[in-house]
């Protein structure tokens, strides 16, 4: 009897310390997972951006951004359009590369976010009449972070022209990947960008990439319009890369390509602070496809500031950051061979490479012009009948891509 007593005391006595391990394996368990979530993420540059340093420092986001004194002379010059900034954004863009970012254009997206702050823009249709941006963000955006929205999807034209630029840090959501010339991501991946200076939201997802679908206040839009990004978001990725001003050595293909600095594999075009003669234009206008008005624009100078003024549909053509009408120094049409639809999905192509006719619009005169741009990786150029480029007036160049046949009214 002793002993089944004895033998019963025995069992209790190990249940209550297997009961008494298991609570402390769960607590320990538990800490660890508390910990792990709480704690500064490491897994991307972005969440380490936003948590700031271990001994109290300001997250790097915030630290990144300029306070500029009003008194600060404004005398260095963008690389891509010439306009001045202060030293502290020189020093601050210096550390970067452009970001070449698409933005759609249908009527249900505008009014776009970080337009007006891009340096340069090129304009064309991505399918069925509709035209989409692709906005050069460089020089005006280092005091702020600037939202840029909605973004969208690449197209092969698009990324032949960013080409031109060394490697800017290439940003959409998805492309066009039909098998065919109009392979965007095809082509993407060919020339070595995927994972590297491509930033497709695909592979990169939130806090980078966000759907808001409130951006326009009292406006529901579809889910399509609604992808939001910032540029310090943008560049936090490149730097998680190794995509600063210094590309990584990389590998394209069976090539090993060495680092490089950005600004050295670029030439900025020339810039001038005088008029050059040419035609009156203080009103210039014209549509992408007859009967698509939504997209037909219109541009109206300003001689105070020298700069044109830009219309769309009729309507002053706003950004949403500040509400203020977008401006630019210089207009330029080119004009190209427009081929399309070439598949179910009405992908366009433009002809990239090569020479032809563009009117250029600056100070209020129109010239005639030649663009130039020799393989896709070359810079686009613009020169005169001699064969000499073509200087540029300072601030936002806008670049509107056309079929040869458009009729461009001044």
């Amino acid at each position: 009897m002793e002993f089944v007593i004895s033998g019963k005391k025995t069992t209790m006595q190990k249940k209550f310390l297997i009961l008494i391990l298991g609570l402390y394996l769960v607590s320990a368990v538990g800490s660890f997972a508390a910990f792990s979530y709480f704690s500064p993420s490491t897994k991307t540059g972005v969440d380490t951006m936003m948590q700031g340093s271990a001994d109290g420092d300001e997250p790097t986001l915030l630290a990144t951004l300029l306070t500029i004194n009003p008194t600060d002379p404004k005398d260095q010059e963008c690389p891509l359009n010439g306009a001045y900034f202060t030293k502290q954004e020189r020093e601050a863009w210096e550390k970067r590369r452009p970001l070449a970012v698409m933005i759609e254009n249908a009527p249900d997206a505008r009014p776009q976010s970080g337009m007006a702050d891009a340096d340069v823009v090129f304009e064309a249709v991505a399918e069925g009449g509709v035209t989409r941006f692709m906005g050069l963000f460089y020089c005006a955006v280092q005091a702020n972070d600037t939202t840029l929205a909605p973004v969208r999807s690449a197209r092969t034209y698009f990324i032949n022209y960013a080409s031109g630029f060394n490697l800017p840090l290439y940003v959409h959501v998805g492309g066009a990947n039909l098998d065919g010339p109009a392979d965007a991501l095809g082509q993407i991946s060919q020339y070595g960008w995927a994972l590297e200076n491509d930033l497709n939201q695909f592979s990169i997802g939130y806090p980078t990439f966000v759907r808001n679908s409130d951006r326009i206040k009292g406006k529901k839009v579809a889910t399509e319009h609604t992808m939001e990004t910032t540029t310090e978001l943008l560049w936090a990725v490149g730097e998680e890369r190794g995509w600063t001003n210094l590309s990584p050595e990389r590998k394209v293909g069976r090539t090993v390509v060495a680092p490089e600095e950005w600004s050295e594999g670029f030439t900025p075009w020339t810039f001038s602070d005088t008029t050059k003669s040419g035609s009156e234009a203080t009103n210039v206008a014209y549509a992408f496809w007859t009967g698509y008005d939504q997209y037909a624009v219109s541009w109206q100078y300003d001689s105070t500031t020298r700069m044109y003024k830009r219309t769309m549909a009729g309507e002053p053509h706003t950004d949403l950051n500040t509400g203020e009408q977008i401006k630019a120094a210089n207009v330029i049409v080119l004009l190209t061979n427009e081929k399309g639809p070439i598949d179910e999905l009405k992908h366009m192509l433009y002809t990239t490479e090569g020479t032809g006719k563009a009117l250029i619009f600056q100070n209020g005169d129109a010239i005639t012009a030649k663009w130039n741009k020799k393989t896709r990786e070359s810079e686009l150029r613009f020169t005169d009948s001699a064969g000499k480029d073509i200087p540029m007036a300072r601030g936002l160049t806008w670049i509107s891509v056309v079929d040869t046949s458009t009729d461009v009214t001044y």
